[in-house]
């Protein structure tokens, strides 16, 4: 399961994709539209910025905007960003690679071979959930 700041993470995303590109949007504005904590959520847009998926702006007009085209963000990325190794194993992991205390052989190892599969499987799948995607199928019916 997604922890509560990668899902507010991606509300926060899809909010700012529907606004005009380059046009920040206000902290309050954001958290109201989209129910999270005024606090919480400038926590989660300062990681997103460090992340470089948004920019910011300070000043009265200021806000948050996307630093990215909507293709270019993707869920895999923020996940990692917010819940670091998406991978159920440590020896399965790219970013977070740790070999399993009680491994044998690695090689030879039928489990990690069954969860790298996974592993594989899930990020290809997060990796083409991009941010256009999801705005993408907000917009339509299944």
């Amino acid at each position: 399961m997604i922890s509560k700041r990668t899902k507010y993470a991606l509300n926060a995303l899809v909010f700012l994709a529907s606004k005009p590109k380059d046009t920040p949007i206000p902290i309050p504005l954001i958290a109201e539209s989209e129910n999270i904590s005024r606090k919480f959520l400038e926590a989660i847009l300062l990681e997103l910025r460090r992340g470089g998926m948004v920019n910011s702006k300070k000043g009265k007009d200021g806000g948050y905007f996307l630093a990215k085209s909507t293709e270019e963000i993707n869920v895999a990325d923020i996940m990692r960003l917010f819940d670091g190794p998406i991978a159920l194993l440590p020896c399965v992991t790219y970013k977070y690679y740790r070999r399993c205390d009680e491994c044998k052989d690695e090689a030879t190892c039928g489990i990690r071979k069954v969860f790298a599969e996974l592993r594989a499987q899930t990020v290809n799948t997060l990796k083409n959930a991009t941010l256009a995607e999801i705005v993408r199928r907000s917009e339509t019916e299944d």
